[in-house]
C-alpha cells in the first residue's frame, strides 16, 4: 500500500515526520502543514548512565522529566492536532493519519548534551556517561479516543511501516546499539497521556532484558550449535498447548515461563533481525495478526472494555550479539483479575523472585476462549 512520508521540524529543532495512507496527502496534491507556530526553547535534557557494580546494569537518570504533561484534558491534549480554537500542540497539521517526533521530554539525551565526568566521585566503581541515546513519539491517529485495537488493519499497517522506517534510521546513528518500539496503555501501568501513541527508544547501552537473553542464546548456540529463540518457536508449536494463532508467516503463544497474568508472544515464522527484515507479505499479515491478539487482550476480563498493557519489539542489536537476536513482540497486562492490578511483592521487587498468579496454560486456555 502506498504511504507517503513527510519530513518536518519543530519550533525546538525536534524532528517531526507524517507518514500518510489517505487522500490527498498520499498521492501528493496536497501536503501536512509543516510550520509549528509556538515559540519554544531547545530541549535541554541532562540525562546520565550510571554502571552498577553490583548488577552490571547501566541506570539511566532523567531528572529533567519530573515536570513532563501529566494526564491533561481532552482539549489540552499535546498529541492531538492543531485545530482553530485549540492550543498549540506538538503536531502543527489539523490532522493526520500516523505522526512521529522526537520526544520533548527523552529519557535519554540528545548526543551534544554536555559531557560528564568519567566515574562518579572519581570512583572506579562506578563509571557514568552521558546518555546520548533519542526518544520518539508515535502517534497512531488523530482520534484521541481510539485505541490501537480499534484501527484498521491499512493504518496498522501505517503504523508499522513507521516503525520499520524508524528503527532502520535509528539503528544507523552513530552509538545506537539497540532499537524498541513500545506502546503503554491504561493509566494504571502509569501512562501520563491518554492519546494512542507509542514510543522509540535508542539506547546507547543494551538494556539488562536484552544483555540477559544474549548471554542464554550464546550459551544455547555454543551447546547446539541452534538459535535459542527460534528453538523456543518451534518447542512452542510442536507442544501447541499454549498457542493462539499459528497462520502462514507469525504465530503467538503464551510462553512457558510467563510472568505475568496476562502475557503473549508474536513471532515471525522467518528468522529475522529486526523489523526492517519483514518482507510485504509478512508486514500485511502482521497488521491482521496484531489486531486479532490486542482484540482478545480487551475482552480477556468479563467487564474491562480495555485492558491496560505494554507491547514491546524486542529486535536485534544493531552490534555484537546482532546475530543471538530474533524479532518478536511481547504483550503483557499487570492486571491479575478484573480491576486487580499484580503488585510486585517484597520477593519479587526486592529479590528478583518471581511468583506468577496464574499459569501459563490457563492464560492460553482464555484467550483462545476469546477469539474474535
Amino acid at each position: 500500500m502506498p504511504i507517503r512520508k513527510t519530513r518536518a521540524t519543530l519550533s525546538d529543532g525536534r524532528a517531526l515526520l507524517y507518514f500518510d495512507d489517505t487522500e490527498p496527502y498520499v498521492g501528493g496534491t496536497a501536503t501536512r502543514e509543516l510550520h509549528d507556530g509556538r515559540d519554544l526553547k531547545p530541549v535541554a535534557a541532562s540525562s546520565t548512565m550510571r554502571y552498577d557494580a553490583l548488577t552490571g546494569e547501566w541506570v539511566t537518570l532523567a531528572a529533567h522529566r519530573n515536570t513532563r504533561t501529566f494526564l491533561p484534558a481532552v482539549d489540552a491534549c499535546p498529541l492531538c492536532p492543531t485545530r482553530p480554537g485549540r492550543a498549540a500542540t506538538e503536531i502543527p497539521a489539523a490532522d493526520y493519519d500516523v505522526a512521529v517526533f522526537e520526544n520533548r521530554f527523552p529519557s535519554l539525551a540528545a548526543p551534544s548534551a554536555t559531557g560528564v565526568a568519567k566515574y562518579v566521585d572519581g570512583e572506579t566503581l562506578w563509571p557514568q556517561r552521558v546518555a546520548d541515546g533519542r526518544c520518539e513519539v508515535v502517534c497512531f491517529t488523530s482520534d484521541h479516543d481510539r485505541s490501537f485495537a480499534q484501527l484498521t488493519p491499512s493504518r496498522v499497517r501505517t503504523v508499522l511501516a513507521a516503525l520499520v522506517d524508524r528503527t532502520r534510521e535509528l539503528s544507523a546513528l552513530p552509538g545506537v546499539a539497540q532499537v524498541y518500539c513500545f506502546e503503554n496503555r491504561g493509566e494504571e501501568i502509569g501512562v501520563t497521556l491518554a492519546h494512542p501513541h507509542g514510543q522509540i527508544y535508542a539506547y546507547p547501552e543494551l538494556p539488562a532484558r536484552t544483555a540477559a537473553l544474549l548471554r542464554q542464546a550464546e550459551f544455547h548456540r555454543t551447546r547446539t550449535g541452534r538459535s535459542l529463540l527460534r528453538d523456543v518457536l518451534e518447542a512452542e508449536r510442536r507442544s501447541g498447548t499454549r498457542m493462539i494463532v499459528d497462520r502462514e508467516y507469525w504465530t503467538a503463544y503464551v510462553p512457558a515461563a510467563a510472568r505475568w497474568p496476562v502475557e503473549l508472544h508474536v513471532a515471525p515464522r522467518r528468522d529475522v533481525a529486526d523489523l526492517t527484515e519483514l518482507d510485504d507479505a509478512e508486514l500485511d499479515e502482521l497488521a491482521q495478526v496484531y489486531l486479532d491478539v490486542l482484540g482478545r487482550l480487551d475482552r480477556f476480563f468479563d467487564g474491562v472494555a480495555r485492558l491496560p498493557y505494554i507491547a514491546g519489539w524486542h529486535q536485534a542489536p544493531t552490534g555484537t550479539g546482532r546475530e543471538l537476536g530474533r524479532l518478536h513482540l511481547q504483550i503483557f497486562s499487570l492486571m491479575r483479575s478484573p480491576h486487580r492490578m499484580k503488585y510486585l511483592a517484597g520477593s519479587e521487587s526486592g529479590m528478583g523472585a518471581w511468583i506468577g498468579d496464574t499459569t501459563p496454560e490457563q492464560i492460553a486456555a482464555r484467550f483462545r476462549e476469546v477469539a474474535p
